[in-house]
């Protein structure tokens, strides 16, 4: 099965920011934008018009706009990004250095307060693919959503057969926002 998946677009004001779950705000135009360039693909490519997309107003918006357009949309928790606990919406520079130090030591284990650790991140991927090709209606069916760095790079992980990097210098560089990224699973 293929998974086409854009990140959502570039919140405002974010520069320096800690917010995996927390919800930031996004110009509505290049929501618009986003809506279009996925409706003009599925288009061209002649891709089902059924998207999931993450509660999280960054993605879920991109989806009801989209929804305007003909596309039936599902919102799914699962493709939420990464829950940073207690250091959701604080800026980068007031996590203690001990924290990150923490964080760095134990790269998939660790989580902060309250958050997600790197390996429940990858568990929760893993069960989402899981559940869309049991859930699929044809086998080969291509799935699009909208979705978020954290949970794409794992997934792309997943999808190459990785595991669960042990060290921050293994994590890969996010995607761009509005990037479309095309996998198999």
């Amino acid at each position: 099965m293929q998974l086409y998946i854009w990140r959502h677009p570039k919140p405002k004001q974010v520069q320096g920011l800690c917010f995996g779950q927390s919800e930031v705000a996004v110009d509505r135009r290049k929501i618009k934008r986003l809506a279009n360039q996925i409706d003009s693909y599925t288009k061209k490519y002649q891709l089902p018009k059924q998207i999931y997309v993450s509660p999280l107003q960054r993605s879920k918006q991109v989806g009801l706009y989209l929804q305007q357009l003909g596309f039936d949309c599902q919102i799914d928790e699962w493709l939420m990004e990464t829950h940073f606990g207690d250091w959701e919406g604080k800026p980068w520079s007031q996590i203690s250095k001990d924290e990150i130090d923490k964080w760095c030591d134990d790269f998939a284990q660790f989580a902060p307060v309250g958050g997600e650790s790197l390996t429940q991140l990858f568990e929760r991927v893993r069960a989402w693919l899981k559940t869309r090709k049991v859930e699929a209606t044809e086998p080969k069916a291509p799935i699009l959503a909208v979705g978020h760095a954290g949970w794409i790079t794992t997934a792309k992980m997943v999808c190459a057969g990785k595991e669960v990097p042990s060290q921050a210098k293994d994590w890969p560089r996010p995607v761009g926002y509005c990037q479309l990224s095309v996998l198999e699973f």
